[in-house]
């Protein structure tokens, strides 16, 4: 009956907001309709009940002016003064459905964008003197807005300079590369026409990034309005317009043909977020998560600037057809820039699926099982498609028909995927009982259990994981952890990524054809906790065993997103903790004092601390020795780590005999296989989970 009442309920509030929307349509147009419809569909249906009053109006604020201007370039002190009259009156022009803020704020950065179009030639026509001692802040938090036009053009003429100076200095190293191999085909220039080439380049790319701002219109600038006020909600809460909606979650994957990665767009940059298992950019090894792609060049031709272009733009220049060069200019997480030459390919699906391996110690002590699972994939289009976890299943069963002495499960920079996959794969390492809780706003929590008794295997077992496990990786880690089935061995925490998204179609609110498409809102409606009744959202989960990777000293994962939901605990799960057959306490220990005396996790300790240093540097000298004394003392001090991902592991790591078998008549298979354990070979973190396995015998 409560069920029933609470479907009347909704039933009643859709026909009400849908009585709204065609009055307000027929009074004031398709934005009215939007912002009304957005902002009502998004508190109803969002897991916290967040009031749309004074306090969410000033973060609108906040973010919407750095969405507007990030990097303080643009408008005045006096620009903000006038704005910040709305500070507190958003949600009421959100409840009015007017725009009077929306309207100043267009019209304000309009204006300061022409004006800036004006200078940055001017300031590109001159040349720059890298002799003096000057320095430039880049981090916006660190600065005012300008106070007045004369502020405004100095800070444009630092930036640009920083920018020529770092392609200048670019120049310089490929002549002197050029002398050094004796490269006959090179054309010589001299300091004065390398500066001046220099200057041609950046002028090219702020040519090309101010056509782009005079292309945008209004719907452009109104989608970012919306999509603040949505991921004021939270940073998994969205608007989508419908031409974003087909990019949504941009996969250079699959059918298309590019370089294999999930991008978002993050404070004017295109952050690499994940990099798809067996894609091109995958197998050529040098592109990494956190990296912020700067430019993008077709095979040799001129690198184009993608800084604060729209990442659906971005990313058609970085897609291309199989067997074509995309070259990325990066600036990895300790602030050095890289070029990184990758060859377009298709993805090769097999290669997202889970696959397994046997690997020894040196004395062959140990016979330990490793299965890898890319991510939690499930074909809900076809019933009898692939399912990780039906795939993790049979290669158990392969594991245990080689007799192994434990099994390692990889889950590291896993993002997640299919819920009903994780919750069957942990059930078989368990008896029964419950994996995981799930627990909307206004529902009461309900508990996903094992859906069988039968344990298929009862042996030793380790899961790793790293900050890049997210999602269902994190329910997997923290079941076998709160039984106490598994040792989890990883960075300091996984991702953090306790939540559930749903999409609502806006259409479906509407009765008038005529404005339609309106898009989707993407809306966090549930949460994940642990049976231990914890959730898994902002804290994710702590390793038993924690090892140091380049990430130790740097805030990464769900944390560092702006409006997230915070954690909390409900009521524990009914649950049985498991009785470990060794002696934990020795085992963690061992592990530890095994990790301090190895040179190989002192040399990753210390590249952790050097790259939180590195990025907290936000102040930089333009004087070109500076600059170039310190991007030598950068490549100086990364050789050293350079080195260590080179060395190889003494493991030894054999190919099981039912994929043997396969690989007779598929030499594809064999070639993926071969390629996969030839990385294994150099994987440091795995020797320790073999030494783990080894304790935990």
């Amino acid at each position: 009956m409560k069920n029933k009442a609470k479907i009347i309920t909704f039933i009643g509030v859709l026909g009400l907001l849908i009585g709204l929307l065609s009055f307000s349509y027929i009074k004031g147009g398709k934005e009215k309709v939007l912002i009304n419809l957005i902002s009502k569909t998004i508190q109803f249906n969002h897991f916290e009940n967040i009031k749309i009053d004074n306090d969410y109006s000033k973060k609108v604020f906040e973010m919407y002016i750095e969405n507007i201007d990030f990097g303080k370039r643009f408008l005045l002190k006096s620009d903000i003064r006038k704005l910040e009259k709305y500070k507190n009156k958003i949600d009421d022009e959100i409840e009015n459905q007017t725009f009077d803020f929306f309207d100043l704020s267009i019209e304000l950065i309009d204006k300061r964008q022409d004006e800036v179009a004006e200078i940055y030639k001017e300031i590109l026509a001159t040349p720059f003197d890298y002799k003096k001692e000057e320095y430039i802040e880049l981090d916006p938090e660190k600065r005012e807005y300008p106070a007045n036009k004369k502020e405004v053009y100095e800070h444009w003429r630092k930036y640009l300079k920083y920018s020529a100076l770092q392609k200048y200095a670019s120049l310089i190293k490929q002549r002197e590369d050029a002398d050094i191999k004796n490269d006959t085909t090179y054309e010589y220039k001299d300091d004065k026409t390398l500066e001046e080439d220099a200057r041609k380049d950046i002028l090219k790319t702020y040519n090309e990034w101010f056509e782009r701002i005079e292309q945008l219109n209004r719907d452009d600038h109104f989608s970012v309005y919306m999509n603040t006020i949505s991921s004021v909600f939270g940073p998994h809460t969205q608007y989508y317009p419908p031409k974003a909606k087909e990019d949504f979650d941009i996969q250079m994957s699959g059918k298309l043909e590019g370089i294999g990665a999930t991008l978002q767009q993050n404070e004017g940059y295109t952050k690499v977020m994940k990099i798809v298992p067996g894609s091109a950019c995958w197998k050529q090894g040098d592109l990494e998560v956190e990296d912020k792609i700067l430019k993008v060049a077709q095979g040799d031709e001129t690198p184009v600037s993608i800084v604060d272009m729209r990442l659906d733009d971005a990313v058609r220049l970085i897609r291309g057809k199989k067997g074509t060069e995309v070259r990325l200019t990066v600036e990895k997480i300790d602030g050095s820039i890289q070029i990184i030459p990758i060859i377009r390919d298709v993805v090769l699906i097999g290669e997202t699926y889970a696959k397994s391996t046997i690997v020894t110690d040196k004395d062959g002590t140990n016979k330990i099982g490793f299965i890898f699972l890319p991510k939690f994939y499930a074909d809900f289009n076809n019933r009898n498609g692939r399912r990780c976890a039906a795939d993790v299943k049979k290669e158990v069963a392969k594991l245990q028909n080689e007799n192994v002495d434990g099994i390692i499960i990889d889950l590291r920079n896993n993002g997640g995927g299919s819920l009903q996959d994780v919750v069957t794969m942990s059930g078989l390492f368990i008896e029964e009982g419950p994996i995981v809780q799930v627990k909307g706003r206004r529902t009461k929590k309900h508990v996903l259990k094992d859906p069988d008794k039968k344990i298929q295997y009862d042996g030793l077992l380790l899961v790793m994981v790293n900050i890049f496990s997210a999602s269902a990786s994190e329910i997997l880690a923290a079941a076998m952890q709160d039984y106490q089935r598994a040792i989890v061995f990883g960075g300091k925490t996984t991702h953090g990524k306790g939540t559930v998204q749903q999409f609502k179609d806006l259409d479906d609110a509407v009765r008038d054809n005529q404005i339609k498409p309106l898009g989707v809102v993407k809306i966090t409606t549930q949460k994940f906790y642990r049976i231990n009744g914890g959730t898994t959202q902002l804290e994710g989960v702590t390793p038993d065993i924690i090892f140091k990777d380049p990430y130790s000293y740097i805030e990464t994962g769900e944390k560092e997103l702006d409006h997230v939901l915070g954690w909390d605990k409900i009521s524990v799960a009914v649950y049985n903790q498991l009785e470990r057959s060794y002696d934990y306490d020795k085992v963690v220990a061992n592990s530890y004092k095994r990790m301090e005396n190895d040179s190989i996790f002192e040399i990753i300790d210390l590249n952790a601390q050097r790259l939180k240093k590195q990025r907290d540097i936000t102040k930089f000298s333009m004087k070109l020795t500076d600059y170039q004394n310190e991007q030598l003392e950068r490549k100086e001090s990364i050789k050293e780590y350079n080195k260590i991902k080179k060395i190889e592991t003494n493991l030894k790591f054999s190919l099981l005999e039912d994929d043997l078998i396969l690989m007779k008549t598929d030499t594809i298979l064999k070639v993926s296989y071969e390629t996969w354990q030839k990385g294994l070979q150099k994987d440091k973190y795995i020797k320790e989970a073999v030494f783990i396995m080894g304790d935990m015998q």
